[in-house]
């Protein structure tokens, strides 16, 4: 019976986030072919790529209070559906339009898609998951949808060499579409705003500094991931070992390698993410594993700014890849444990906008700093930096908030 409970309450999570990875085909192909192959979509210079891949996250900052004032209003499903069409649409239109203006109205449309996507997503994971398995809810969540970035990496890397940017692009518009029969026939409810237990058991976690900690960590985890690491890979293998690679005596283009690599982050997300998650629910909770996290993914953010043999750069970048993973799900989670604690779809909003400024922000400054000569040097090891920061503020609150909860049981006799 609660295994037949626990596949019920999932079942709405696994269906989002296929829908999500649908529409994430396109959005993602770009990141690894628009540095190479933009004059192909019609632009002049190559700072207009760096505009184009953050003017989706920075209409996101306007419209995500928008949209989470929607969800209130109209159903989860609803808001989702609309992300479908304004996904697909936007997709099919970078094969069909060229120039910048075009550009920037394509990739603001799928800014807007993305709001309705993730404040859906994290609420519908928030809503359907069970307390003690929020984690593991959690990274199944973020592994499904991340797998659509696995294939508009992977196969847009290696089609659009061959076919060109609009057919793919085309083809990525079409498939997201197919979400919508998905979501059509599904049973999703509507957000229910209710307080959990873990506000009186964790009291701490309600307080405003906690709140503000989170906001600003998934501020700056996603400007180093989500903006400098995703933008600059493919300009990064570029700069070190040329427009093409030769491996076995056979030549391979910078967007296949990029595609490879971004793209075996994405095949791990389901099964890691997933058992991160799982870990963070057990007795020791989460803080432990984020904070170590932090420590480690410190440790070798900088180092994929070195020029070092091919095979161990690769491994390196790997290593920071699965930071990504681990870092994004225990975070994500983290929030959704203090939006328990308050208005769920208030919190994740905030949350979600603070995301999308740091990711925002990432392409605009990585294509500003590497026309520096040591640009890409500041990029990674500033990187680095910010995650050992955060890991000294992370582990100062775990101990105020193991502190809070012996004063709770302390005064409770």
């Amino acid at each position: 019976m609660v295994t037949i409970k626990n596949q019920l309450s999932s079942k709405p999570i696994i269906i989002v986030a296929i829908v999500t990875a649908l529409s994430l085909l396109g959005d993602s192909m770009l990141y690894i072919a628009l540095p190479i192959y933009w004059e192909s979509a019609g632009l002049d210079s190559i700072w207009q790529v760096g505009v184009l891949l953050s003017i989706n996250r920075f209409i996101r900052l306007p419209f995500n209070p928008l949209a989470g004032w929607m969800y209130k209003h109209i159903s989860l499903k609803a808001g989702l559906i609309i992300a479908v069409l304004l996904g697909g649409f936007t997709t099919i239109g970078y094969g069909v339009f060229e120039g910048f203006a075009a550009w920037v109205i394509l990739r603001a449309l799928w800014g807007i898609a993305w709001s309705f996507f993730r404040i859906g997503g994290l609420s519908i994971v928030a809503v359907y998951a069970e307390n003690n398995k929020r984690g593991s809810s959690m990274g199944l969540y973020n592994g499904l949808y991340r797998t659509g970035s696995l294939v508009g990496m992977l196969v847009g890397g290696l089609l659009i060499p061959i076919i060109g940017l609009s057919t793919v692009s085309i083809a990525f518009g079409l498939l997201s579409l197919l979400g919508l029969p998905l979501l059509l026939n599904s049973k999703i409810k509507q957000v229910v705003e209710k307080r959990d237990e873990v506000a009186e058991e964790k009291p701490f976690i309600g307080r405003t500094a906690y709140k503000a900690t989170i906001i600003v960590s998934g501020f700056l985890v996603a400007m180093l991931y989500q903006g400098i690491v995703t933008s600059t890979m493919s300009s990064l293998i570029e700069h070190f070992y040329g427009e093409s690679i030769s491996i076995w005596n056979v030549a391979v283009s910078v967007t296949f390698i990029s595609g490879i690599i971004q793209a075996v982050r994405w095949t791990w997300e389901p099964f890691l993410g997933k058992t991160v998650g799982y870990w963070s629910d057990g007795a020791q909770g989460r803080l432990p594993i984020f904070i170590v996290s932090l420590i480690s993914a410190g440790f070798v953010f900088g180092i994929v700014s070195l020029r070092l043999p091919l095979g161990l750069w690769i491994a390196v970048t790997l290593l920071v890849m699965a930071g990504a993973t681990i870092l994004s799900t225990i975070l994500d989670t983290i929030a959704l444990d203090t939006a328990k604690t308050a208005n769920v779809v208030s919190f994740l909003t905030i949350y979600s906008i603070s995301q999308d400024v740091g990711a925002a922000l990432g392409p605009a400054i990585s294509y500003l700093l590497i026309q520096l000569e040591a640009g890409f040097t500041f990029l990674y090891w500033g990187g680095s930096i910010i995650l050992l920061i955060l890991a000294m503020i992370w582990s100062v609150l775990a101990k105020r908030l193991n502190t809070s909860i012996k004063k709770e049981i302390y005064e409770s006799y």
